[in-house]
């Protein structure tokens, strides 16, 4: 008897936390039916380790500031929007797309016609700004006033040239078109008292310059290919520039030996100033 209450004072010893375990384990698993037989929950995160909730980001903060002046935004949308109704009008051009594009463009002519007007009145007011004031005015009284002043002085700038310069003039006895220009030379050395030089590239006369002389390699030098040609030359310098090839007026003539001679366009021919000398010198 005695053993048997020892044996059974064991069992319970044993059986009782098993009991218990068991117990423990069934209200975890078995009271738990959602969590699965192999449910593995992740243990929670430490305080330091959860994620910081990210920072409230103001309406004002997420739009960043072009800043361009309202006017320039404005024209950019109204640039973008008009050429989107072209290229939509001509890829598909129907009567509301072609509408919608040529009302935009009415307006944007309208603002460009406001915008001449004020520019128009700002610069009756102004002189300096008035671009009729400025060179070659387009009245045509002006204009003539203009002609008139301008060739004087030309004029006056071309016989101070003909103190040390000398026009070339190269011809062929053949050729009509010089024949043809000889005389606008001849009066144009008897007005403004420069010195036109014949060369004769055939070597034949040219009535109007009994002293023609005869070419000695002076066109080759230049590239003469074409005749008549005017050249003013400096014998002093050597420097020779061309001013036109075929019969010229005088009014050409005097343009433009007004604008070669200037210090900034003269340019000297390479190895003219011997054959210059030589052509300037005695028959």
């Amino acid at each position: 008897m005695k053993r048997i209450l020892v044996s059974l004072s064991l069992l319970s010893t044993v059986i009782l936390p098993l009991t218990a375990e068991a117990q423990a384990t069934a209200s975890r698993y078995w009271s738990d039916a959602w969590r699965g037989w192999h449910f593995y929950e992740e243990p929670e995160p430490e305080p330091e380790d959860r994620p910081s909730p990210p920072p409230k980001v103001t309406p004002s903060a997420s739009r960043p500031t072009s800043g361009k002046p309202p006017e320039i935004v404005e024209f950019e949308r109204l640039q973008k929007s008009l050429e989107e109704s072209r290229n939509i009008a001509i890829m598909r051009p129907t009567e509301a797309n072609v509408r919608r594009y040529m009302e935009l463009e009415a307006k944007v002519v309208a603002r460009a016609s406001t915008f001449a007007d004020v520019a128009q009145r700002i610069a009756w007011a102004t002189p300096e700004l008035d671009p009729t004031l400025q060179g070659r005015p387009v009245n045509a009284k002006a204009l003539e006033v203009f002609d008139q002043l301008q060739m004087s002085q030309r004029g006056e700038s071309i016989g101070a040239l003909g103190r040390d310069h000398v026009l070339f003039f190269f011809f062929r006895s053949d050729c009509p078109y010089c024949h043809a220009f000889a005389p606008t030379l001849e009066a144009f050395q008897a007005r403004h008292g420069i010195r036109v030089v014949a060369i004769s590239v055939d070597g034949g006369p040219m009535p109007g310059f009994p002293d023609a002389r005869r070419d000695n390699g002076i066109a080759t030098t230049l590239k003469v290919t074409q005749v008549p040609a005017v050249y003013l030359a400096q014998p002093f310098t050597g420097k020779i520039t061309p001013i036109g090839f075929g019969v010229l007026s005088e009014a050409q003539l005097v343009e433009r030996i007004a604008i070669v001679a200037a210090p900034s366009t003269a340019s000297p021919a390479e190895s003219a100033t011997s054959l210059l000398a030589r052509q300037s010198g005695p028959p």
